[in-house]
């Protein structure tokens, strides 16, 4: 129980802190209109996720007896959570990969994260095959997992438009850069979890 909810908080706050369309949004929201104005555009992902997460854990609950499927897709998920390690490692000291966005509201928000392809490799790769394994531990391990990675995820978007609201300098200061970089490795950490997972999964490798 308590490893579900840790790795909903590594991953909320992993996504929350990874630059991306949303978190561009959130900061341009921010700049143009004040705190108010990004915090609205934080909560996107509540709004568009739940039905890319209802199809994926369903094709997951169809696929439960196939062990080399859910093998393949463990280990693209290790590949994707292995990506945004890298991503997070990379960033160098007062770089900003943000780009000028025009002014936006919440239904620009909404439209963002359902068009960025992000949401739907996480839940197929990694957010469904671990509400899965979940769901064979007890009825909670799930809602757990998925209770802290969206309190932590829009959590820290909210927290990112605040300090950008007070502090316009924060983005490229060395906190933000260390905060990356430490989410990186400990999603490095992750995503050997999910490379075991698939590996067993396929035989490959024993208990």
């Amino acid at each position: 129980m308590v490893y579900y909810l840790t790795i909903g908080i590594i991953l909320g706050l992993s996504a929350g802190f990874t630059p991306g369309p949303l978190l561009t949004l959130v900061v341009s929201e921010t700049l143009e209109h004040g705190i108010k104005a990004g915090i609205k555009v934080s909560i996107a992902p509540i709004i568009t996720d739940f039905p890319i997460i209802i199809l994926s854990v369903y094709v997951f609950s169809q696929l439960s007896n196939f062990n080399n499927i859910l093998g393949i897709f463990s280990l693209i998920g290790g590949c994707f959570v292995l990506f945004l390690a890298y991503d997070s490692l990379s960033s160098k000291t007062n770089e900003t990969n943000f780009q000028e966005a025009k002014p936006t509201s919440l239904t620009k928000g909404i439209l963002a994260n359902v068009l960025s392809p992000y949401p739907y490799l996480f839940w197929l790769s990694v957010g469904a095959p671990i509400m899965t394994k979940a769901q064979d531990l007890n009825r909670l391990a799930p809602l757990a997992f998925i209770v802290a990675f969206y309190v932590f995820l829009l959590g820290s978007k909210i927290l990112l438009a605040i300090l950008v609201g007070k502090s316009k300098s924060f983005l490229s200061s060395d906190v933000y850069i260390y905060i990356k970089r430490f989410l990186g490795l400990v999603l490095c950490v992750l995503a050997f979890g999910l490379f075991i997972d698939g590996l067993k999964l396929l035989g490959v490798s024993g208990d």
